[in-house]
């Protein structure tokens, strides 16, 4: 993955550093966050972000030092969620398939896509966030002809 300012992304947070998370991409290094970039957050109120949960970022700047600023500011959550389904190499055309527009018939789910193939998935439980995360992640290996099929659950 190769990143482009504005640029929408979901990564991992394997470090914290004083103000600074670590995030990573999947991408050739890892990138900063500070915790100011978060809505809301101050010296007294900083995002609980811990190893291993994961962020919703905005490239502010793309180049060596790959700062990013958090996108969770207009739904108040900071963009940091932990213990959903993080799904990694997912094309684009995956998630806007039949297949994904389909099991919102059957299953109420939140969806987030992040343009580095990351896709960040919650559902009431977790059988349902695994009832909507196999088809994504198989979704490369289904054709066209199959993609109603499956959605419908006639596959």
């Amino acid at each position: 993955y190769v990143p482009a300012k504005g640029e929408s992304v979901i990564g991992i947070v394997p470090a914290k550093s004083g103000d600074i998370f670590k995030v990573d991409l999947e991408g050739s290094e890892q990138v900063s966050l500070s915790y100011l970039a978060f809505e809301g957050a101050t010296k007294r109120n900083r995002p609980n972000a811990q190893v291993g949960d994961q962020v919703c970022s905005q490239f502010i700047i793309a180049n060596k030092d790959m700062c990013l600023d958090s996108c969770g500011r207009a739904n108040g959550d900071g963009g940091v969620w932990s213990q959903q389904a993080s799904l990694q190499g997912i094309p684009e055309t995956c998630t806007q398939s039949v297949i994904a527009k389909d099991l919102e018939k059957y299953v109420p789910f939140e969806m987030v896509v992040g343009m580095n193939g990351h896709v960040w998935v919650k559902a009431k439980s977790i059988q349902q966030t695994l009832i909507v995360a196999n088809p994504l992640k198989s979704c490369e290996n289904i054709t066209a002809q199959h993609d109603g099929r499956m959605a419908d659950g006639s596959f």
